[in-house]
C-alpha cells in the first residue's frame, strides 16, 4: 500500500467558490489533497511536507485594505506553487509584479493563446491554435514581475499564465479547474505530475486498508460506540471501524423523534444483513422537548448535536469502559462548519462538527474526515455494500427539524413526515431516485388561502426540493418532469391534512444551501 503522506497536495483557500473543485480535480488525478485556510502557518506546511500547494482564486483585490495574502516565506520552501486568478494576482503583487483593475471585467469563456508550450502546457499542441478557458477577474496583470515569464495571454488578459525563471513557482488567471476550461485537467495534471512528481496512489483501496490500520492504532484494545443512522456515511463508518476492532463497537441508532416517516422500523431491519452490533434508543420525548420554542436554526443544530452526544455519552456509561465516539463526518462538512475568514464563512454548523459541545467524554473517531461523498460511495463499494444503500440520499443529522422552518412540534413533523413519504415514493415509482442527488419536502412557516371542496381553507405551503450534484458543495435544481410534479403536489394536497399548496424550489448552490436551514 502507498501512504498518502508525502504525496498529498494543499489548496490554500482565499475565497472562491470553487475552492472545492481544485481539490475534487486533484482527487481525480488520483493525488490526495486537502484544503487549509489561506493564513495556515508555514511552519505547519512544513511539517505536513506537501509535493505542491495551490493558491486559490478569491473575491478581493490584492490592493484591498486588509486583503488576504501569506508569507514570503512560503515561496522559500521549494515547494511547487500553482497561483489560480487571485493566486496568481497575489503572487505578482509579492513579487513586486503590476496588478491594476481591468477596463473590461473577464467573466465567462475566452480563447486562450498559449506562448510557451511547456510547464503547465507540456503535451498541448498548438492546433488548435486557441484554447476555451474560463475567466472570473476584475484586476489583471499589466506588468509581470521581476525574473518571470509570461507562458500565456487572451484577448483582453496580456498575462494569462506565467512561471518563474529559476523557481518552480506558476500561475494562471483562468479556472482551471472548472469544466468549461478545456485544457483544464491537462494543466493541473502536468502541475501535479510534471512540475511536483507526485504519484497516482489516492484510490479508495488503498483509503480502507490505511483507515482501517489508523483505527487500530487510535482505539488500541478500548470500546468503541458508532452514530449510525442507516446513511451511507454512518453505515461505512460503522463497517470500517467494524473491520478494525470487532465486537468491541457497539453502534447505536438513536431515533431524535426528527426521522422521517418509518425510518427507524425500515433501517434496523436493513442493518442486519451486516451482522453489527446495533443498539437501539428512543430518544425522540429529549429532542422535542429540548427544541420547543426554538425558531432559529443555528440553534436547532446546537440543540440537536448536544443531545446526541449526551446519548452517546450515557450508552457509553452503560456498556463501560468507552473512550471513543465513531461518526461519519465527510470533508465538506468539516469545511461548512469551518470559517477560513478570509476564504469561506461558516455558512452552517453541521451537526458532525459546529453543533457539538465544547465540553465532552468521548474522543471523535472520524475516519471519512477527508472525503467527499462520491468517495465514501466508492469506499461503500469497496466494502461490499449494496448498491440500495450506497445511492441512498443523504439525510441530515437534524433530521427534519431543519426542513420545517420555525418551531419543531408533533403536528408540524406529521405533516412533514407524510408530504416527504410521497415526494419519494413517487421518485421511486417514476425512476428519477437514482438520477437525482437529493429530494425531499419542506414545510414553510406560513399559510395560504385555498379552496378545498367548495370551502375556503386556510393552510400550509410544503416546497419541493431535487437537486442535482457529485458532493454537496453545489448543486443544481434538477428540471423534473412537469407530470411528476403534477402528481406529487396533487398527491400532497388530497392525501395530508393540512396541506393546500405545493412550491417547487428553483434556487442553486450556491448561492442558495440544499438544505433550507
Amino acid at each position: 500500500m502507498t501512504d498518502i503522506h508525502g504525496q498529498e497536495v494543499l489548496v490554500l483557500d482565499f475565497g472562491s467558490q470553487t475552492t472545492q473543485l481544485i481539490a475534487r480535480r486533484v482527487r481525480e488525478a488520483r493525488v490526495y489533497c486537502e484544503i487549509h485556510p489561506y493564513n495556515i502557518p508555514v511552519d505547519k506546511i512544513e511539517q505536513i511536507g506537501p509535493r505542491g500547494i495551490i493558491l486559490s482564486g478569491g473575491p478581493a483585490s490584492v490592493y484591498d485594505e486588509g486583503a488576504p495574502t501569506v508569507s514570503p516565506l512560503l515561496f522559500g520552501l521549494g515547494i511547487p506553487i500553482l497561483g489560480i486568478c487571485y493566486g496568481m494576482q497575489l503572487i505578482t503583487y509579492l513579487f513586486k509584479g503590476k496588478v491594476e483593475r481591468s477596463q473590461q471585467r473577464e467573466y465567462g469563456p475566452a480563447r486562450l493563446s498559449i506562448d510557451d508550450p511547456d510547464g503547465l502546457f507540456h503535451g498541448l499542441t498548438p492546433d488548435p491554435a486557441t484554447h476555451q478557458v474560463w475567466m472570473s477577474h476584475g484586476d489583471k496583470i499589466n506588468a509581470l514581475p521581476r525574473d518571470f515569464i509570461g507562458m500565456a495571454h487572451s484577448e483582453s488578459c496580456p498575462v494569462a499564465a506565467m512561471r518563474h525563471k529559476t523557481l518552480p513557482i506558476f500561475a494562471v488567471q483562468f479556472h482551471p479547474e472548472v469544466v468549461h476550461t478545456e485544457i483544464g485537467r491537462d494543466v493541473l495534471s502536468n502541475f501535479l505530475f510534471q512540475i511536483c512528481g507526485c504519484m497516482p496512489s489516492w484510490d479508495m483501496r488503498s483509503f480502507v486498508k490505511r483507515t482501517i490500520a489508523d483505527i487500530q492504532a487510535r482505539v488500541g484494545s478500548g470500546r468503541i460506540i458508532g452514530a449510525i443512522s442507516g446513511g451511507v456515511d454512518s453505515t461505512v463508518t460503522a463497517l470500517l471501524v467494524d473491520r478494525a476492532v470487532g465486537h468491541r463497537l457497539t453502534s447505536i441508532f438513536v431515533d431524535n423523534g426528527l426521522l422521517r416517516k418509518g425510518e427507524a422500523e425500515t433501517v434496523l431491519a436493513f442493518l442486519k444483513q451486516f451482522h453489527l452490533n446495533v443498539h437501539y434508543v428512543d430518544a425522540s420525548k429529549r429532542f422535542l422537548s429540548g427544541l420547543s420554542g426554538v425558531k432559529d436554526p443555528e440553534k436547532k443544530r446546537k440543540v440537536i448535536g448536544e443531545g446526541f452526544i449526551r446519548v452517546f455519552e450515557e450508552e457509553a456509561r452503560r456498556i463501560g469502559d468507552v473512550r471513543f465516539l465513531a461518526q461519519g463526518t465527510l470533508y465538506p462538512d468539516v469545511i461548512e462548519s469551518v470559517s477560513f475568514r478570509g476564504p469561506s464563512a461558516t455558512i452552517k454548523s453541521h451537526h458532525n462538527v459546529g453543533g457539538l459541545p465544547e465540553v465532552m467524554q468521548l474522543e471523535l473517531v472520524e475516519p471519512l474526515r477527508e472525503l467527499f461523498k462520491d468517495e465514501v460511495r466508492k469506499v461503500g463499494q469497496e466494502l461490499g455494500m449494496p448498491e440500495e444503500l450506497i445511492f441512498r440520499h443523504p439525510f441530515p443529522g437534524p433530521g427534519l427539524a431543519i426542513r420545517i422552518l420555525g418551531e419543531v412540534i408533533p403536528e408540524r413533523l406529521e405533516i412533514l413526515r407524510e408530504a416527504d413519504a410521497i415526494v419519494l415514493e413517487e421518485m421511486k415509482a417514476s425512476g428519477w431516485y437514482r438520477r437525482v442527488w437529493q429530494s425531499f419536502a419542506v414545510l414553510l412557516p406560513i399559510k395560504t388561502v385555498g379552496v378545498m371542496g367548495d370551502e375556503r381553507s386556510y393552510d400550509n405551503v410544503v416546497a419541493i426540493r431535487v437537486v442535482d450534484s457529485l458532493d454537496a458543495m453545489t448543486a443544481d435544481w434538477t428540471r423534473l418532469p412537469a407530470d411528476l410534479l403534477a402528481r406529487i403536489s396533487n398527491r400532497i394536497i388530497n392525501e395530508v391534512v393540512g396541506v393546500n399548496r405545493v412550491c417547487y424550489d428553483i434556487s442553486s448552490k450556491p448561492p442558495a444551501t440544499i438544505e433550507w436551514e
